[in-house]
């Protein structure tokens, strides 16, 4: 795959109650009742791109969906520090004083990996993970037998390359790709991505950017203990992807998580939850009513 659809999945990567504001790293809205279910955007996308999941999930679940600071419009902090480290541990701070027992946690692309994150250092914590195209070891869906020299060397030339992005540029690739577009197949889809994108802010991606490609979870994810459900999708990669070469991705990269479920879109782009959302439903309910992953059969 080229390096080109890689930056460019990385850049991808209701009513309620405001929780929080700055200086904290997220806000979240609360919508719905039941089990909590945890929604995590990807990166420079807002809480609204889980608009439809809450509409479809809330009469079942109590949605806690949350907005990344410096993401889509969301103020930034002031602070230059880590950005996925302190999302992650003041959500662990936000599960425990809202006493969400074992919520079921879903994240989109970097989403996913702070999801995968949180549960290998606070394993006790989560019920469920659903896991919506993301990887726990992004650079070697590109190079896959790279090292971690070779994922600090791409983090700091991705994160270089997105800062000296102009908004022209930065469309011209969203909408770009080896097959129409990598994130979204409906114009308008894409109009919104960009739009996100585009009121982001330019360090809190770049930040990310560099966190996220040069960690690698894999050897971290036999820690995890709920059950978890992997969705990926591949037709926006094509022709540098296969149904077959994501699954061997995929397989090979969650090895190491057991009892993982992976399902593969043949319909959607990256953006599973605006491509085609009753497959992804279904593939969540399905999970969901399997009785054990119920974290309390499960005896977790």
């Amino acid at each position: 795959m080229k390096k080109f659809t890689l930056l460019s999945f990385a850049l991808v990567l209701a009513t309620g109650v405001a929780f929080a504001a700055e200086p904290f790293a997220f806000q979240v809205k609360v919508t719905g009742h039941g089990q909590p279910m945890i929604l995590i955007p990807g990166l420079a996308s807002p809480g609204a791109v889980w608009d439809s999941t809450v509409a479809h999930f809330s009469d079942h679940y109590e949605c806690h969906v949350l907005s990344l600071a410096g993401f889509a419009g969301t103020p930034p902090r002031e602070d230059s520090g880590p950005v996925l480290e302190s999302v992650r541990q003041e959500l662990v701070a936000y599960i425990r004083q809202h006493n969400l027992a074992h919520p079921i946690i879903v994240g989109h692309s970097l989403g996913g990996f702070l999801a995968l994150d949180l549960a290998a250092k606070n394993p006790e914590l989560p019920g469920q993970l659903v896991i919506v195209d993301s990887l726990p070891f992004l650079v070697g869906i590109m190079k896959p037998g790279a090292t971690a020299d070779d994922a600090k060397q791409f983090a700091t030339g991705a994160s270089a390359s997105f800062s000296q992005m102009n908004p022209e540029a930065y469309a011209q690739m969203i909408r770009g790709g080896p097959n129409g577009s990598i994130m979204a197949s409906g114009s308008a889809d894409l109009d919104r991505i960009i739009a996100w994108g585009l009121a982001s802010d330019p360090a809190t991606v770049s930040r990310a950017m560099r966190e996220l490609y040069s960690a690698d979870l894999r050897p971290s994810l036999s820690i995890i203990k709920c059950p978890a459900l992997v969705l990926a999708a591949w037709i926006g990669y094509a022709p540098y992807s296969s149904h077959q070469f994501v699954e061997k991705t995929y397989g090979g990269q969650y090895a190491g998580l057991k009892g993982v479920r992976l399902a593969i879109t043949d319909t959607a782009r990256h953006f599973i939850m605006l491509d085609d959302p009753r497959w992804m439903f279904a593939q969540i309910e399905k999970f969901l009513a399997t009785p054990n992953n119920n974290p309390v059969s499960s005896g977790q």
